[in-house]
């Protein structure tokens, strides 16, 4: 059943059966593109963890990664020893092999959303399913890993963006990141009302985006570099300590600038297919616009990520980054 269940959310089927077992415990259907995995006796130090994908419906190696962990549940190669709730984020996107249907997903998860429309209603529907997997677990700490790919290629193909908050990063997070072949750290400088911030913002989660290569349709993406990260995710369904690496190995980046179209006579003053994390010197010009100017840099080199020229006014056409200190590793 786990096999199919992607399929069956992605082609708007009934499934047969809404509930069923596992090794070490139960699966049981929470709605379209919600399952939960329960164990029978969750180990002592797990977490309740959420994990997503597919927010984005044009980013499909993180469905195929999912897809493996729980075919490798199903068939008795894992053991289930960690309450977790597994999300496929917009289906509808997803079968368009759209970033989208009519609005980005990922900037509506607030609890003060007013906008109407199916993509609203989905975030509505995803974080009620959060909420009510989170009050069902009190006891255990909480971890969000919402999994996406990249618009375009990255000089750090594996990175995570930290979201905006006052809940503190726990070191051992950092290592197991590291240890999980993860190369680069953006930490975000604002609420930005993506689906893992929402996880940290309201419920004190570790909760991170991890961006994990570029996108590309299905069969088309090389998992092999994500073998570490598919076997963090495999400790963390049977309650296991990850494997762990030096936080060092990662580079850490904070945001500087934020890049805004403010008019429709906007463009961006370098290719669309600059990558992401690429440096510019002092004294570039990266932007144009009627109202809001041009953005020159000014005395410090700065790094362009998620630059993207075709957004909606007022929305953010790309983050300006520079380097951070690195976090101190966890004591032992």
């Amino acid at each position: 059943m786990l096999a199919e269940w992607l399929d069956q959310a992605l082609e708007d089927r009934r499934p047969t059966r809404a509930e069923g077992p596992v090794t070490g415990g139960r699966w049981t259907l929470r709605g379209p593109g919600l399952l939960e995995l329960i164990p029978d006796t969750p180990a002592a130090t797990s977490c309740a963890g959420v994990l997503s994908v597919g927010i984005h419906g044009n980013e499909t190696a993180p469905i195929e990664l999912m897809g493996d962990l729980l075919a490798r549940l199903e068939a008795g190669h894992l053991r289930l020893g960690a309450p977790l709730l597994v999300i496929l984020g917009n289906p509808a996107a997803i079968c368009a092999g759209t970033r989208f249907v009519s609005t980005n997903l990922n900037r509506l998860f607030r609890r003060d959303l007013a906008e109407s429309g199916d993509e609203p209603d989905r975030a509505r529907a995803l974080m009620a399913t959060v909420d009510a997997f989170y009050a069902r677990h009190p006891d255990r700490a909480r971890l969000h890993y919402d999994l996406h790919t990249a618009i375009r290629d990255s000089r750090y193909p594996r990175f995570v963006v930290e979201p905006f908050t006052q809940t503190p990063t726990s070191p051992t997070q950092w290592a197991w990141l590291a240890g999980a072949g993860i190369q680069a750290v953006l930490h975000q400088h604002r609420h930005s009302w993506t689906f893992s911030h929402y996880s940290r913002h309201y419920h004190g989660a570790q909760a991170f985006t991890l961006e994990l290569g570029r996108a590309r349709p299905f069969g088309e993406n090389d998992l092999a570099p994500l073998a570490p990260l598919g076997a963090l995710l495999a400790a963390l369904l049977e309650g296991r300590e990850p494997a762990s690496a030096d936080p060092a190995t990662m580079a850490f980046f904070r945001v500087k600038h934020e890049l805004m179209r403010r008019s429709e006579a906007f463009r961006l003053c370098f290719p669309d297919n600059t990558p992401n994390f690429t440096e510019f010197a002092p004294g570039t010009r990266l932007t144009r616009d009627a109202v809001g100017g041009d953005f020159i840099v000014g005395d410090i080199p700065l790094r362009v990520v998620f630059p993207n020229a075709d957004v909606e006014l007022g929305a953010r056409a790309a983050l300006l980054v520079v380097p951070t200190p690195t976090p101190r590793a966890p004591p032992g």
